[in-house]
């Protein structure tokens, strides 16, 4: 991941969750094996972490099954990052072993709206072949008690988007799942900005995507892009991605290489990550003639690069 200013990084909108037709970036996903390690790595480079949970179907009746998966988070004013977790022989727990075995690293992204049945049926009317809706829902343990937390899932079917689980989300309980006492973290994290995927066909990738979004595509310095209501999606090809993050390990194509996260202080990131022995990259802005320079992305100039849950898969 990569971590940059609050202010190179500030979106227009600050809600945590869509409304009318709007889509957000709202969360990418790490795929693991040990959910201990991955809440001591993400705590280590700074993200205050969610209980470790498994998530669940509804039945209808009183009763639930398991989905296969749980996981553990790091929340933020906007958005948040999982580690998944297979918890249970099913589809879905079969889908993430097999994601592991292809390359261990992000493998899932999702976007919010507010209406997921309209959602699924647009997509299916754009041409995508999708899955029926999920209902989903984890236990969440809140100031007050016990609670849940509550989510609808669009999802296409495998091999339509060949980077991975790229899915659409609908929250129904916003309070439970971005409680203020996980909100603040020591690194200093406010929100989910931007998504790089590698790709060698990043114009094919960037189409689709659109589609897939409802939102037009556009070339930039570093590809292209698909700009959200809140976020983005930059298409790079490997040459580009080693702009951004020299050293970087291609496992495969496509992959989810990086994302961006938004820090209220460089400088107070820098420290929490030394502190704690964090090997980083870090890429500070420049000036001339009295005024900050930036490159085309602005973490190509101020920002720093850690893997955090490389030791988790």
């Amino acid at each position: 991941m990569s971590m940059l200013p609050k202010r190179l990084a500030e979106e227009d909108i600050q809600r945590q969750l869509p409304d009318n037709d709007e889509i957000f970036l709202d969360h990418v996903g790490h795929f693991i094996r040990d959910p201990d390690a991955a809440s001591k790595a993400l705590r280590r480079v700074g993200f205050s972490t969610t209980p470790i949970s498994t998530q669940v179907n509804p039945d209808g009746a009183g009763g639930e099954s398991p989905t296969g998966t749980g996981n553990v988070t790091a929340m933020f004013r906007r958005g948040y990052i999982e580690a998944l977790f297979k918890t249970a022989e099913t589809p879905l727990g079969r889908e993430l072993d097999a994601a592991i075995a292809y390359y261990s690293g992000v493998h899932l992204a999702a976007f919010s709206v507010r209406d997921a049945p309209a959602a699924h049926r647009r997509l299916e009317t754009s041409g995508f072949r999708v899955r029926p809706l999920v209902r989903m829902q984890r236990p969440v343990a809140t100031e007050g008690g016990k609670d849940i937390a509550a989510f609808t899932v669009v999802r296409v079917e495998p091999g339509v988007m060949a980077e991975g689980r790229i899915q659409i989300v609908a929250h129904h309980t916003e309070a439970t799942v971005w409680q203020p006492r996980w909100l603040n973290h020591p690194n200093g994290a406010t929100g989910l900005v931007d998504l790089f995927i590698t790709t060698a066909k990043s114009g094919e990738a960037a189409v689709r995507y659109s589609r897939f979004l409802d939102q037009p595509a556009a070339n930039n310095a570093a590809g292209h892009v698909v700009r959200l209501d809140r976020g983005r999606i930059q298409f790079v090809t490997p040459e580009t991605l080693m702009q951004f993050a020299p050293g970087l390990v291609v496992p495969s194509l496509p992959f989810i290489g990086l994302y961006a996260v938004a820090v209220e202080s460089m400088d107070l990131l820098e420290r929490h990550l030394r502190s704690n022995g964090v090997v980083f990259d870090c890429y500070r802005r420049t000036k001339r003639a009295g005024r900050d320079q930036y490159g085309p992305h602005p973490y190509r100039n101020n920002g720093c690069r850690i893997d955090c849950l490389h030791e988790c898969h």
